[in-house]
């Protein structure tokens, strides 16, 4: 592909050194000092291998520090972030920064867009390089989930990977649109990590969309992480054999083997 940006970053072992220092002893403790924050369902990633897709609901800037502080190191490990370009990459201090706290990779929310900027995703999963998306485009502004756009799925479809759902909770309310720094108070946010689904075979991205939305709308309203799956696909991530997760009753969170406690 002439004139496509390298990935070189993206695979780089000072960089994913510099990553984690800045996440894990940075900008952990940050998240931790000004949000109460509880993780659900980390044992729906046991076995869960490079590449994946992980995507989520999106209703604050908090979304991300709270995932890529949240989920397992040996996920975030090498974790890419998909980032509004026309917000994130329109200053060298936001890219500089974002790239070092996200891994970030730009995400052309319009048609006018660079031509070799697109397909970065593709790319990247091709990599064997793992991708967060927000699917919904943009941060919800009263809280609720938005309709998923097909992309992340169409990823998924074309590269048959994993998608991994994750709803988040109280993210709005700690800190929604229009302000710099979560509130006041230490609000309680929830990260909820269901079990990761494949596209069936011959899925159209667009059914799979509806799939993977349901499932973290569903996650949503029940808050857990643990709920009653569509029909399984034998051998798959989202099938086969019955697992804890898949056994557990809607609404049941078990032990404290799958919650990481809120920093005291």
């Amino acid at each position: 592909m002439t004139g496509a940006p390298s990935l070189k970053r993206y695979h780089a072992g000072w960089h994913r050194a510099a990553r984690q220092v800045a996440q894990r002893m940075l900008l952990r403790p940050v998240v931790r000092s000004v949000t109460k924050t509880t993780v659900e369902g980390l044992d729906n990633l046991e076995g869960l291998s490079r590449p994946f897709v992980v995507v989520a609901n999106h209703t604050s800037h908090l979304d991300t520090a709270v995932l890529v502080t949240g989920l397992p190191r040996r996920i975030t490990e090498h974790l890419a972030v998909g980032a509004a370009a026309d917000y994130f990459y329109s200053r060298w201090w936001t890219k500089a920064a974002t790239s070092l706290f996200f891994n970030t990779y730009p995400i052309h929310r319009t048609s006018g867009g660079k031509r070799s900027r697109k397909g970065l995703s593709q790319r990247l999963v091709a990599e064997d390089v793992p991708v967060l998306i927000f699917p919904e485009g943009t941060r919800s502004r009263d809280g609720q989930m938005r309709p998923f756009k097909p992309g992340a799925a169409a990823l998924c479809v074309a590269r048959n990977v994993p998608c991994v759902p994750v709803a988040l909770l109280g993210t709005h309310e700690a800190m929604p649109v229009g302000r710099s720094w979560p509130a006041p108070g230490r609000p309680r946010v929830r990260m909820l990590v269901g079990r990761p689904m494949r596209p069936r075979p011959g899925e159209k991205p667009r059914d799979f969309n509806d799939r993977v939305a349901a499932r973290v709308r569903t996650m949503l309203e029940m808050q857990t992480p643990y709920v009653l799956a569509d029909t399984p696909v034998a051998g798959a991530f989202d099938g086969g054999a019955q697992g804890p997760a898949d056994r557990a009753a809607p609404g049941r969170v078990t032990g404290t083997d799958n919650k990481q406690e809120e920093a005291s």
